[in-house]
Formats: C-alpha cells, sequence, structure tokens
C-alpha cells in the first residue's frame, strides 16, 4: 500500500467510510465548491461606508476625504507633508494620468524596486466589516508597489467596499469569474520586527487608505542571553 493510499484509507476511517466516495456523494461535494454556500454570519446592519471609516480609526489609521479622484493627489501630499514622508514614489499605470506634479509629488507608473518611500495603488475592493483591502496581481497591478514601500497609499473607490469577506469573494467569481495568481488581502498588523500603522483618506465618491511600516529592531539572541526578545527601537 502506497503512502497516499493510506492517508486516505485513514481520512475514510475517521469519517466512518468503507470505500472510495459513490457518485452522489461525489455530486454532492462537486455542489458545495460549485454554489459557495455561506455558514452563519454576525448581524451586519450597518452601513458599509460607515463602517468601513470605524474600522479604519479603530485599527490606528487616519482617515481623510475626497470629492473625487482628480483631488487624491492633494489629499497624498497633505499626507506625506504632515508626517514628514517624501515626497517620491511610484503608483499602478491607471494612476498615471492623476496631476501628480501639481500637488508637488513626482509619482512613477512602475512597480517598485525595493528603494521607493511611498507607493500607491488601486485596490479590486475593500471590506467594511473588517477594514481590509483586497488587490488583485496582474500585469499593471503590481504586488511590489504595495509591498516593498515602507508607506502605502491606497485609493478606494466607495463603491468598491463591500460588507465582509463573502462578499468580497462572491464579487470576485461573479465579475472574473477564474481567481488570478495572487489576491492579496491587506490589513492593520504587528509581526515580529515590522509594526504596520495604517491611514485613510476618504469621501464620498474615493477613499485613500495609508499603510505606512515602521522597521522595529529587536534584540539577537546573543544580546538578550537566551531571554524572551526585547524591542530596541
Amino acid at each position: 500500500m502506497s503512502a497516499r493510499e493510506r492517508i486516505l484509507g485513514g481520512i475514510r476511517t475517521a469519517l466512518g467510510r468503507t470505500g472510495p466516495l459513490d457518485d452522489k456523494d461525489i455530486e454532492a461535494i462537486a455542489a458545495k465548491l460549485r454554489d459557495h454556500p455561506r455558514g452563519p454570519m454576525p448581524q451586519m446592519d450597518w452601513d458599509p461606508l460607515t463602517n468601513f471609516r470605524a474600522r479604519c480609526l479603530a485599527l490606528s489609521s487616519t482617515l481623510d476625504e475626497v470629492a473625487s479622484l482628480t483631488e487624491v493627489p492633494a489629499a497624498v501630499a497633505r499626507y506625506l507633508s504632515a508626517n514628514g514622508l517624501p515626497r517620491t514614489g511610484v503608483c499602478w499605470p491607471e494612476l498615471q494620468v492623476l496631476d501628480w506634479a501639481a500637488a508637488g509629488l513626482s509619482i512613477e507608473a512602475r512597480p517598485s524596486r525595493g528603494d521607493d518611500p511611498v507607493g500607491i495603488t488601486g485596490v479590486y475592493c475593500a471590506l467594511a466589516e473588517t477594514g481590509t483591502l483586497m488587490l488583485l496581481s496582474g500585469p499593471a497591478t503590481f504586488a511590489t508597489t504595495s509591498l516593498l514601500p515602507e508607506t502605502h497609499i491606497a485609493v478606494v473607490p466607495a463603491d468598491r467596499i463591500v460588507r465582509c469577506m463573502e462578499e468580497a469573494w462572491d464579487l470576485l467569481r461573479r465579475e472574473r469569474g477564474t481567481l488570478p495568481r495572487q489576491v492579496g488581502l491587506l490589513h492593520p498588523e504587528v509581526a515580529e520586527g515590522e509594526q504596520v500603522r495604517r491611514g485613510a483618506v476618504g469621501a464620498q465618491k474615493f477613499r485613500t487608505g495609508r499603510f505606512h511600516r515602521q522597521r522595529r529592531r529587536y534584540a539577537s539572541r546573543e544580546e538578550r542571553g537566551g531571554a524572551e526578545p526585547e524591542l530596541l527601537g
């Protein structure tokens, strides 16, 4: 008996089965995969825009508002100036039509090379329940623009804010049919060695989310003599 057969046999035994699935069982499983039925859901009787704003603020983010896409460069410039951040960076090609220079910014439409201080992207959609952004990989939606710069700014149209993760996947299946190679979910988090602070600019039509990574250094094993990790700065 091969290792594969032993593993599958163990699974069948645990499920109380004595042999492979019959046609009826296979069709039931295929229907569940095809129909994507939802499990129990919490009550979400709130306005998506209002809740998205509240989640951004609750997660140590900032929030600003712009009435149209053309106002995004000025909003970005205000944020960078207020926080003493560089006024240079990169963006997705879809945003290169904006007048960045008029706002005093130097923004290039290309993937980040790793030394760009600011990355500006759009999003596929945003999740109001958690404040999470969904980004899809593609030839014109470079993943490096959101992952490599210390400050990531995401432009979010208000009509692309859905209630929850389930609605986001439903939207993706309905609009795209098949999944792209990569689906990125960006959410405030604290990982070892890195603290991510998010901010957002919001509006009636567009919301611009800011994601500023602050690098932190922890003491090495030798420096702490085997003790628990210590944050040095």
